[in-house]
């Protein structure tokens, strides 16, 4: 079958957008905003140092598995890290934590 090749989907505003009109998405979407604000904020951090998992593990003095974990709980909302955990990873990825309510 010649037309079963990848069609890689792009994550742009557009489709941002697109996916957000659709109700039920806008609504988990809202849920949870707060913690994709943490994911995106953790693992462009880890982008920014240039570092992998198992670096940042390392640093942190544990295992990549656990880093992988810490990074998709977020996402499954299956486990909170803690403050402490949250700021070892952000000194092994060179930034500090800070915490703001507003």
């Amino acid at each position: 079958m010649a037309n079963d090749t990848y069609q890689p989907v792009p994550h742009d505003a557009a489709f941002r957008e697109q996916l957000l009109s659709n109700p039920a998405v806008k609504a988990d979407y809202d849920a949870n905003i707060t913690t994709y604000a943490i994911l995106d904020e953790i693992l462009s951090a880890r982008r920014e140092a240039g570092l992998t998992q198992a670096q940042v593990a390392e640093r942190m003095g544990t295992k990549a598995s656990a880093v992988a974990r810490l990074e998709s709980a977020l996402v499954s909302g299956k486990h909170s890290p803690s403050i402490d955990t949250l700021r070892k990873y952000a000194a092994a990825v060179g930034k500090k934590l800070e915490v703001h309510l507003v």
